[in-house]
């Protein structure tokens, strides 16, 4: 279900029918079992209206045809609740948010809302009264927010892309933490009428998807002049740059380099600007410290005042309604005065007028997206502290006003993700996708190919014996699904711990298994540490996917005990030790 833009059209040109893929979508959400990534599902007859609506075939006019996405809950959606993340502000809206509106007209079907920071207040994901959708890639981590559920059902292959917003970061982090692109566009490029504010003067509609390609094939859909929305622009786009090997790109001085003393990630950001180089980029050397200082202007400053502004009847009615960490910023916004609100103002001109020579000695900056990669258990422990260092190399991109493209680059040596993320003048937002496409295969390194899925069908599973081998070497779970239905499982006599052997055949049944991810070198040490008769091949999942797999050699299963009734390995151990099957603890978290 890893499928883009391109293939959804192509599978629409070779006869596929909207009303299987969208179930195909919702059925791929299901199997992965987070309940945290969506907080309304449309309804069938939503569904079946939005296809019913698509008339005919026809990319040219309507080039996302067909094409399901996800859409943030602080944007409203005709006939889907608008909740912000806080149940007790939720509404019912009567019309579709205008970008949204726009995305129908070119076809596209939203499918449901996505869980969110509450009132898009945070970056970490972990602020809503909701559960928390899991990071993709490693549910250690945090998913990144506030635009949280719609970075996680992207990076499922749930939908090929989906919107959120973006004010402090809320575009970019999430689509670091989970493999993603994410793209910031310029303020105004996108209508934000039917959104709820958090600060609107700043606010943007972003845009997440598997490639650059995508993102601005989403973009051109939906990006236009408003005339309803006070904050809308007509941008008109800058023309691509000659060539990449003419630029000169930005990156923060090293001495100025922030990475919360993570040197993974310092090592992986290196390792980047020495690929950008390759490519005959100019790397130049900026101070830093100017950005910090503007970053430092948005949650320190009366901007909180403008969060403050946007739900101040409610949150004065209702305080008790919200999110305690969430309020606790918030509040702050009623201790600011309009003095505090000019000198504030005033400031960020001083500190403008500093960056003027800097971002023009440049034609564009390369950042981390964020100095690390927090874990869920410390950002509990730490709700403002980690927040805070997430918006390092973000905060200060609005206030500048300057357009902002994630890009997903091969992940730290320790297997973790790691992203970078460019930044351009306003107006240059295709030029980014130009670039981005140009440096692709030296650049776009997403987690899918620097990695291996692996499926498991006994001792490994979660809970069983031998899963330890798999922690060792940081794998990832991914989801519990099923093979296809032609293979069959045999108990081996005589393994300690006791193993099964699983065979293809053309009159076998589908075998549960799960899903993990290594990085390529932990896969080869794996596969050295497998005794015969099993070994390892490609397994064929029941959504036709293919991964590698436990297989057994079919002379090894002579005398072994065909359990393929079982439908699994964890049924069969139940089975013989009068146990109730072992719950599988990733299907609960």
């Amino acid at each position: 279900m890893n499928l883009g833009v391109a293939e959804y059209r192509e599978a629409y040109a070779n006869g596929a029918k909207p009303e299987d893929m969208i179930a195909a979508a919702l059925a791929r959400l299901e199997r992965i079992g987070d309940p945290g990534i969506f907080l309304h599902i449309a309804d069938q007859a939503a569904i079946d209206r939005a296809i019913e609506m698509l008339g005919p075939f026809e990319p040219l006019t309507k080039p996302l045809w067909g094409v399901p996405f996800a859409v943030k809950d602080n944007i409203d959606v005709a006939g889907m609740p608008t909740t912000a993340g806080c149940p007790a502000y939720r509404y019912m809206p009567s019309e579709d948010a205008a970008v949204v509106a726009r995305l129908r007209k070119a076809g596209a079907i939203p499918i449901g809302k996505t869980n969110l920071d509450q009132f898009a207040t945070g970056l970490v994901g972990l602020r809503t009264p909701y559960q928390t959708p899991l990071n993709a890639l490693d549910p250690k981590l945090v998913p990144g927010g506030s635009s949280s559920g719609s970075a996680v059902a992207v990076a499922h292959g749930i939908v090929p892309f989906a919107l959120g917003t973006d004010t402090a970061g809320s575009g970019r982090v999430p689509a670091g933490l989970n493999g993603l692109v994410g793209l910031k566009p310029s303020l105004g490029a996108l209508s934000t009428r039917g959104v709820v504010p958090a600060c609107r003067s700043l606010d943007a509609v972003s845009i997440f998807a598997r490639s650059p390609a995508d993102a601005f094939a989403v973009f051109e859909a939906a990006a236009g002049f408003d005339q309803d929305d006070a904050y809308s622009r007509a941008v008109k786009q800058a023309a691509p740059w000659p060539g990449a090997a003419s630029l000169v790109i930005g990156v923060p001085a090293i001495a100025d380099c922030r990475f919360d003393g993570c040197k993974e990630s310092e090592a992986a950001f290196v390792t980047v600007l020495q690929r950008l180089a390759a490519t005959g980029v100019e790397i130049k050397e900026l101070p830093f410290q100017t950005f910090y200082d503007i970053a430092a202007l948005l949650y320190e400053g009366p901007w909180i005042a403008e969060r403050y502004a946007a739900i101040q009847s409610f949150l004065e009615s209702q305080p008790d309604a919200l999110h305690p960490v969430t309020r606790s910023i918030i509040a702050k916004g009623a201790d600011f005065s309009a003095v505090d609100a000019f000198s504030a103002a005033y400031k960020l001109a001083d500190l403008r007028r500093q960056s003027e020579p800097l971002l023009a000695s440049v034609d564009l900056l390369c950042v981390p997206t964020a100095p690390r990669n927090p874990r869920v258990e410390e950002v509990i422990a730490d709700p403002i502290g980690v927040n805070s260092m997430l918006g390092t190399y973000t905060n200060f991109v609005n206030l500048l006003g300057l357009c902002g493209l994630t890009l997903p680059c091969a992940p730290r040596p320790d297997g973790e993700p790691n992203s970078v993320t460019l930044l351009a003048p306003e107006e240059h937002d295709l030029r980014l996708s130009h670039l981005a496409e140009t440096l692709g295969p030296t650049l776009i390194r997403n987690r899918e190919s620097e990695t291996v899925l692996l499926a498991v069908v006994g001792a490994h599973l979660s809970g069983m014996p031998l899963n330890y081998q798999l922690q060792d070497l940081g794998a990832a779970f991914v989801e519990a699904t099923e093979t296809s239905a032609d293979y069959r499982l045999f108990a081996l006599p005589d393994s300690k711990p006791s193993k099964p052997g699983m065979l293809r055949t053309s009159n076998g049944g589908a075998i549960q298994v799960e899903i993990y991810r290594l990085s390529t070198a932990a896969f080869g040490r794996f596969v050295s540490m497998i005794p015969g008769p099993l070994g390892i091949g490609d397994i064929r999942l029941a959504d036709g996917r293919s991964v590698k797999g436990f297989l057994a050699e079919a002379e090894a299963l002579t005398d072994a005990k065909d359990i393929t009734q079982f439908g699994g390995w964890r049924a069969f151990i139940a089975e013989i030790s009068g146990a109730e099957p072992a719950v599988d603890t990733h299907l609960l978290t």
